[in-house]
């Protein structure tokens, strides 16, 4: 702080700078990624000057940064700031702070503007930052201009804090600041004396009180401080019921995977488990776990016998197209279990929603009833029906994939699964790789840790997300398509603030495989040159332009050796290149028989 405070007095942006960067270290802000410009100095030089209390890292382009701070976010749960200069800097925050808000990820982000008196008068640099985000923070404000008054030194002092909790409680998601700062932007004098303020001033009395544990209950504590929840008796009494652990990812995962296996043994109902929840990569916590349900529930005879007459979601619903046909046609009555204020039902059920995450569902509730493991024979033959099912179908899988010796990118997942290192940050991108990994990927004990961005299914930002995920943390892995790379690639200019090791298992089918499976691909002109877009990209020659590591990969044997171990620095792309055509016939034309002649 001694270092700090000459800064803080040369003028009064400085010292408004000072304030706001020094409530926020002492609330817990361990990382702001900074874009440059001239507007957002103060706040530079601020930061800057809390090294190494708050890392601070520099970002050329304002999208990638956001998405950026977006991944270190998700692997901290922690809220990260983003700063930015006036004018059209800001825009580029957007789709990132979008993304925050549908998957609840605490972001600040920090706009930096000109006076009032320098708005609508074309001067340059210039644009409406006020709502610049419309309804999509939790919390949105513009700030006064810098005073060196102490009252309004407090204003400032208390904003942040309010900031910092809104961009946590009720619900996780990203705030707004506007703040803007008259010349001069550099810490110069600027004609105000604060001499006396500066002795009047006493850093430990005005920011006494400030802490960074003050925020969330740990889940012990949520425990003791919140009334039970009381299980409804229905779950108790049904014979046809289903739990599906939706997409997630929880900061605890084995934590809430321990708490859906409980409730799935309590209640002899089995767990129909998306590709991106935690519950696939600790799979032996949970006995009655369902893979392969996408599957099971193309037979459609077979779909009409597991029909549920209840269902318990955790989290949000499956992308599986199937699974979402099926609940709606069956219209079984419905409750998602999520600490979130949003609406969790797409589709619009019968639906009652318990805001509460699921470890916190007290689950002994159910067996103190006298119920457990007294359920009737219909229930115990609903469930034997779908862990056969289960067992068969996923035998089936495991045998075609192993044998497999053609590129069809549907396997690496498949082999993602199997071969990674434990514990092992995983970031799934949109489109087809998130579909590959709901059919294919093997339950398995590694516990994965995987992210992805599915609030809003966009593909933007997916390299910077996962640059963002693997920052001084576990050498991270991508899986993701062409496209999705090539949207983002100016996140490889993070490359030299880059701490760790990220591997990108890129796959590489010339286009968007996801267009090949609707049926506007039958329509070709236009498909190929709309739809499809092929790039044609020379992949090894973009890595060598950003100084990347790049391996083409020709078998899965050499996949396989390069995924275990990983490196321990550095960024590198692992390129396989596969068939999308050929592929999407692949899928058209064996994903329904894998559960076609199951009998149950």
């Amino acid at each position: 702080m001694l270092d700090l405070m000459p800064i803080a007095f040369r003028n009064v942006n400085q010292l408004w700078a000072y304030i706001l960067t020094e409530t926020l270290k002492r609330l817990g802000l361990s990382c702001v990624v900074i874009c440059p410009g001239s507007r957002s100095t103060p706040l530079t030089v601020a930061f800057a000057q809390q090294v190494p209390d708050i890392e601070a890292i520099s970002i050329l382009d304002e999208r990638s940064a956001a998405f950026f701070a977006l991944g270190r976010a998700k692997a901290t749960g922690c809220p990260v700031a983003i700063v930015c200069t006036s004018g059209t800097a800001g825009a580029n925050f957007y789709p990132a702070l979008i993304e925050a808000k549908e998957s609840r990820v605490p972001l600040l982000i920090l706009t930096t503007d000109r006076p009032q008196e320098l708005r609508d008068c074309h001067s340059g640099q210039t644009i409406d930052q006020w709502k610049l985000y419309g309804n999509y923070p939790n919390w949105q404000a513009e700030l006064a201009l810098p005073s060196p008054d102490m009252g309004m030194l407090a204003y400032l002092r208390q904003t942040i804090i309010h900031s910092w909790e809104r961009s946590q409680t009720p619900t996780k998601g990203p705030v707004h600041l506007n703040i803007p700062f008259r010349d001069p932007l550099a810490p110069i004098p600027d004609g105000i004396d604060l001499s006396y303020f500066q002795s009047q001033f006493h850093p430990e009395d005005f920011f006494a009180g400030i802490n960074s544990n003050f925020l969330i209950p740990t889940l012990v504590q949520t425990r003791l401080i919140a009334s039970p929840l009381p299980t409804p008796q229905e779950w108790q009494k049904c014979d046809r019921g289903i739990i599906i652990a939706g997409v997630a990812q929880p900061q605890q995962p084995q934590e809430c995977c321990k708490a859906i296996a409980q409730l799935s043994q309590t209640l002899k109902w089995p767990v129909l488990a998306e590709g991106l929840s935690p519950v696939r990569n600790y799979a032996n916590l949970n006995p009655y776990l369902i893979s392969t349900y996408d599957l099971i529930l193309r037979n459609q005879q077979l779909a009409k016998q597991l029909a549920p007459e209840m269902v318990i979601q955790v989290g949000e619903m499956p992308t599986s197209k199937e699974l979402r046909t099926w609940i709606d046609t069956t219209q079984p009555r419905r409750w998602v279990i999520d600490p979130s204020d949003q609406n969790l039902d797409p589709l619009h059920g019968r639906t009652t929603h318990l805001r509460v995450a699921v470890e916190q569902l007290v689950c002994e509730e159910v067996g103190d009833k006298g119920e457990k493991g007294d359920k009737g024979k219909n229930n115990l033959d609903y469930l034997d029906k779908w862990c056969v099912a289960e067992t068969q179908v996923r035998k089936a899988i495991d045998q075609t994939m192993g044998t497999m010796e053609e590129l069809f990118e549907g396997k690496a997942a498949w082999l993602l699964s199997q071969t990674l290192p434990p514990g092992t940050p995983l970031f799934i991108a949109n489109s087809m790789p998130v579909r590959d990994v709901e059919f294919f990927w093997q339950p398995n004990n590694l516990g994965v840790r995987s992210h992805f961005n599915r609030g809003a299914n966009g593909i933007d930002g997916t390299l910077s997300t996962a640059l963002g995920i693997a920052h001084r943390h576990q050498s991270s892995v991508m899986l993701t398509g062409d496209l999705a790379l090539l949207h983002d690639t100016n996140g490889f200019l993070i490359r030299n603030k880059f701490v760790g090791h990220l591997t990108i298992l890129l796959i590489n089918n010339n286009g968007g495989g996801i267009f090949e499976m609707l049926p506007i691909a039958k329509f070709d002109p236009p498909f190929e040159e709309f739809f499809g877009t092929p790039q044609d990209i020379d992949f090894g020659q973009l890595c060598a332009t950003y100084n990347v590591q790049h391996e083409l990969i020709i078998s899965w044997e050499k996949l396989q050796q390069r995924l275990n171990p990983l490196p321990t620095t550095g960024i590198r792309v692992l390129e396989l290149q596969t068939n999308r055509k050929a592929d999407a016939k692949w899928r058209q034309e064996n994903l329904r028989n894998f559960a076609a002649d199951i009998t149950i």
